[in-house]
């Protein structure tokens, strides 16, 4: 017996606690509590790429020549065009058994998650990111790990969050830790992880998302190198930064990079509106035939192609065989991409502008008669600038080329190539980044309006009102006086099952005192003169932004509930329109 009652005080103990980090969390200035999330949230996000990595890298080990991961180009031309087409096979039948529609995954579902359903991810999508992605980059397809970590990441946050019932708003910020942690452990780039989260995701700079996102990518980053060691993802040269006379060649390349961004936009766009009434499965055997195509005529555009970029940034590869690279890499991403395939598209493009600036650095060689002019760093220049042109995020772009080289010549004039290819992009060509664009084919849009991300970092506890007093419709005098005496702000009228109004105690303060007592009998509250406002429910985990979506739907006040036990519900507090406006006026 002792025992039992021990175990219920420890378990109503813990649940208090819960309780209150929920209604802590929802406040904007929950740094500390959300600082230890985000650290959690690195923690089994870093675990999931990492395991990820693992899968992939030593299947591929296991069956390619030489047990060299990637070595797809000493496989025979017949295994070549096959590999692609089983595994497009293989995840035709995984997504027609287990997706229930659900198709759409990557950086596009975690933005569409985030605009959409509060950050909310299922297990589902993780599932069919997880084998669908794996079986993709195992089978030659042209696509990248970074998407599937990203997703991955943020679905370890997104799920972290729904499993302890957090409110919306913190769930929205552990989804941007998961993406940082995603990017931090693909390459060993912590600071570009969080650049990218709050440049592309999460589209806010503030300091109680900044210092959780640092953590998660730290810790995730921590994780991946005790696992795979701290060797960068490509194999950078010695660098030769370019001089002031070559600044024209840096800039041509930011130009070139800028028309091949926006090609490779267009051709994604175009892509996914011709086949977007095309069943998946068939979508997915499409691209294992074209792939395996473009795999047996050139074998180096098969896989994330990491191996064929550091042949690119050594300037091994002749000018002839780039461009081929290049064209068949840019035909295969397209395919493979486009129809559908569960993979990642920053892999892809860091591989074109690696080819491309390889290409640009061997040509000006060539042209200039000149040693000095250093291929890998144009190499280094196009990967940098196609990423930040087509997924216009330019910072996180610059920050993953210094991190990657440790060297701060980068600066300057990868700077002015991320630059001149991002204005080709959105100005002669007008095009929006990649992810948009995407969001856009699936009929989603992305909304960035500054009213909007104010209230999504607030949950609808944080600015409720605490002060009120439940009460039926007719009540006695005597009962009328007992609930004033706690001198609520707000009288919460019960209807037979639900509360139907909401009522300033003052008028019933008024009433009362103008009474005196000469009418005896019930009060009924709904016929009193007084302000009654309609009243509909939200739930404690609802950002202020869902709260004013609901308030648009007809009612001017909100009584904030929960489900504490089944068939119970618990209402915290109320919440009028003016208190949801004055959030964001502040």
């Amino acid at each position: 017996m002792r025992k039992n009652n021990l175990k219920q005080r420890i378990n109503s103990w813990g649940g208090d606690r819960l309780e209150h980090l929920r209604l802590h969390l929802s406040r904007h200035d929950a740094l500390l509590q959300l600082s230890l999330l985000g650290l959690l949230t690195g923690f089994f996000a870093g675990f999931v790429i990492v395991l990820f990595r693992v899968v992939v890298e030593q299947t591929q080990a296991g069956f390619l020549p030489e047990g060299l991961v990637e070595n797809y180009e000493a496989l025979a031309p017949w295994l070549r065009f096959l590999l692609p087409v089983g595994g497009a096979l293989c995840i035709a039948l995984f997504f027609q058994w287990y997706a229930k529609g659900e198709t759409v995954l990557g950086v596009t579902y975690v933005m569409e998650r985030m605009a959409y359903h509060q950050g909310y991810m299922t297990l589902r999508s993780f599932v069919l990111q997880f084998v669908g992605a794996a079986t993709a980059i195992i089978s030659g397809h042209s696509v990248g790990r970074e998407g599937p970590h990203i997703l991955l990441g943020a679905a370890a946050g997104s799920l972290l969050g729904q499993r302890l019932s957090l409110p919306n708003n913190s769930i929205r910020t552990l989804l941007g830790c998961g993406t940082a942690a995603g990017i931090a452990a693909s390459f060993n780039t912590p600071l570009a992880g969080v650049i990218f989260a709050l440049e592309v995701v999460m589209m806010e700079y503030s300091l109680v998302s900044f210092i959780p996102v640092i953590l998660a990518a730290v810790t995730a980053t921590g994780i991946s190198i005790a696992v795979f060691g701290n060797a960068p993802a490509f194999e950078i040269p010695p660098l030769t930064p370019p001089s002031l006379a070559e600044i024209p060649v840096v800039v041509l390349l930011g130009l070139l990079v800028g028309v091949l961004s926006a090609l490779f936009i267009q051709l994604m766009q175009t892509t996914m509106a011709r086949v977007v009434r095309v069943a998946y499965w068939q979508r997915i055997l499409y691209a294992g035939l074209l792939m395996g195509g473009v795999g047996y005529l050139v074998p180096e555009s098969m896989g994330i192609g990491y191996d064929t970029v550091n042949s690119a940034l050594l300037g091994e590869l002749g000018i002839g065989l780039l461009a081929v690279i290049l064209l068949a890499k840019l035909l295969a991403t397209v395919a493979c991409l486009g129809l559908g395939v569960p993979g990642g598209n920053i892999g892809p493009l860091l591989f074109l502008g690696g080819c491309l600036g390889s290409l640009i650095g061997q040509i000006a060689t060539q042209v200039f008669h000149h040693d000095t002019l250093g291929v890998g760093f144009y190499a280094l220049l196009g990967m940098g600038a196609m990423m930040g042109a087509t997924l216009q995020a330019p910072l996180a772009a610059l920050t993953a080329m210094m991190e990657l080289t440790y060297s701060p010549h980068a600066i300057m004039p990868g700077m002015l190539a991320i630059v001149v290819a991002g204005l080709v992009v959105t100005h002669l060509f007008g095009k929006e980044s990649l992810f948009l664009t995407l969001m856009r084919a699936i009929g989603k849009d992305y909304d960035t309006n500054p009213v909007m991300l104010a209230l999504r970092r607030a949950g609808v506890a944080s600015v409720m009102r605490k002060r009120f007093a439940r009460s039926p419709q007719r009540i006695s005098h005597d009962r009328a006086k007992a609930l004033l005496r706690d001198e609520p702000e707000w009288l919460l009228i019960q209807g037979e099952a639900d509360p139907v109004r909401l009522m300033p105690a003052v008028d019933l303060v008024r009433y009362l005192k103008a009474d005196q007592g000469h009418v005896t009998g019930e009060i009924d509250l709904l016929e009193i003169p007084g302000q009654r406002i309609d009243v509909a429910p939200i739930y404690l985990q609802a950002t202020l932004q869902e709260a004013l979506e609901r308030l648009n739907g007809g009612v001017d006040a909100l009584y904030v509930e929960r489900v504490t036990a089944p068939g119970i519900r618990r209402i915290y507090g109320v919440l009028t329109r003016e208190q949801v406006e004055s959030a964001y006026k502040l």
